[in-house]
């Protein structure tokens, strides 16, 4: 694969920040030691620096060395997952109960690569803000960073996102245009009862039994009310109910998540889900509480950008490796979703290879596409903005 020679150069140390970066991760908009460590990287490259948006964002500006020319952003996402690794490399977490489980450690290292190329070489015509943003693993804070202004202060006119994607050999990408990540809600059903002994369950009003139903139905949503075309998960995750083996509760409580790509579908559900839960509740005797917390839109890629990354990636790639444009939507949300709803751009994968899957605790970044991703941002501001002839 014709990975950028200068970058196959420093692989070595960007392995020693990324394997760094992982054994020290942070929480959502906590990540102040990665923050620092990616502000000292950037700092020694002789780049402006901008600290603060959404807390402990980093944002980094390299202008080229063509004259004028359009403004790209590239972002990469920083935070680790409430995780205890079971790995057991020399830069496992030395974090008790966080690790990097989705390889955010990576991607901040590719673009931290990139940056260090792009500065020494500048062959590009225009300006690249790279954003290094926290609290992407269900925080929002790709949302947090727009509202601290990222996009008044560093003006693009397209912004580019990448993550890696395990069993995709390393050296491959996936990228296509539309939706490419679903949007992703959570819901809160509270089912107030009539508590009795569990002899005389007559006596009562069970919400254990009325909320059993409210579970098997939410899957008719699915099923029976939603066109079978269109891509939709209702899953109950949580379901909280007493504390003696014979006393049927008052309460209980169902938790649970949607993911969904339409957001035509998305705006329907809060509605269907207190349809199906009131009637149930009913015909029990029993009342139901929804609270539904909208949560990040649906990832969608714009098509002319779509199409761009993807020769980028073929390029990347070379013939040792594959661009799969046929890749189905991941049902996994994404706050680069909220960058996507602001301005036009791609989010595509990169291949990881042979490794456990994405929030397992036994995952970790394969250091082998340190290169590819960074080779991929770097060909990207080049060609996107190429100097004039």
């Amino acid at each position: 694969m014709p990975i950028v020679n200068r970058i196959a150069d420093f692989h070595a140390e960007l392995t020693g920040w990324r394997r760094h970066i992982h054994a020290n991760p942070e929480l959502g908009f906590e990540e102040f030691e990665t923050a620092d460590f990616v502000a000292e990287r950037l700092a020694e490259m002789g780049l402006e620096i901008h600290r603060g948006l959404g807390g402990t964002g980093v944002v980094a500006t390299i202008k080229g060395n063509g004259g004028d020319g359009p403004a790209i952003g590239l972002r990469a996402d920083m935070d680790a997952l409430p995780i205890q690794e079971k790995g057991t490399p020399e830069h496992r977490s030395k974090n008790d109960g966080k690790m990097h489980a989705c390889g955010h450690d990576g991607h901040t290292t590719m673009l931290l690569g990139a940056a260090k190329y792009l500065a020494e070489t500048r062959n590009f015509a225009g300006t690249v803000h790279l954003i290094f943003q926290p609290a992407e693993e269900g925080k929002g804070g790709g949302k947090k960073m727009i509202e601290d202004g990222l996009f008044k202060l560093f003006p693009v006119d397209e912004v580019y996102g990448m993550h890696n994607r395990p069993e995709m050999p390393v050296g491959s990408f996936g990228v296509s245009a539309g939706p490419v990540m679903a949007a992703r809600d959570n819901w809160e059903i509270s089912i107030s009862g009539r508590g009795a002994h569990a002899a005389m369950p007559h006596q009562g009003v069970d919400p254990v039994v009325v909320g059993a139903n409210i579970v098997m139905a939410l899957q008719t949503i699915t099923s029976r009310n939603t066109d079978p075309a269109e891509a939709l998960v209702i899953s109950a995750t949580q379901f909280h109910a007493g504390d003696a083996f014979n006393v049927i509760p008052d309460e209980i409580v169902l938790r649970g998540t949607c993911r969904v790509l339409n957001p035509e579908i998305q705006a329907t559900l809060p509605e269907r889900i207190k349809r199906v839960a009131d009637g149930i509740a009913a015909t029990y005797g029993a009342t139901a509480e929804l609270n539904y917390m909208t949560g990040y839109p649906a990832t969608v890629n714009t098509p002319k950008e779509a199409e761009f990354s993807a020769s980028i990636c073929a390029e990347v790639a070379g013939a040792a490796g594959t661009v799969d444009l046929d890749l189905p939507p991941s049902m996994g949300a994404e706050d680069f979703s909220y960058m996507l709803q602001e301005k036009p751009g791609a989010y595509i994968w990169c291949g990881n290879g042979d490794t456990a899957g994405l929030h397992h605790p036994e995952y970790d970044f394969n250091d082998e596409a340190l290169t590819v991703g960074a080779s991929y941002w770097s060909r990207l501001v080049e060609a996107r903005l190429a100097k004039s002839a």
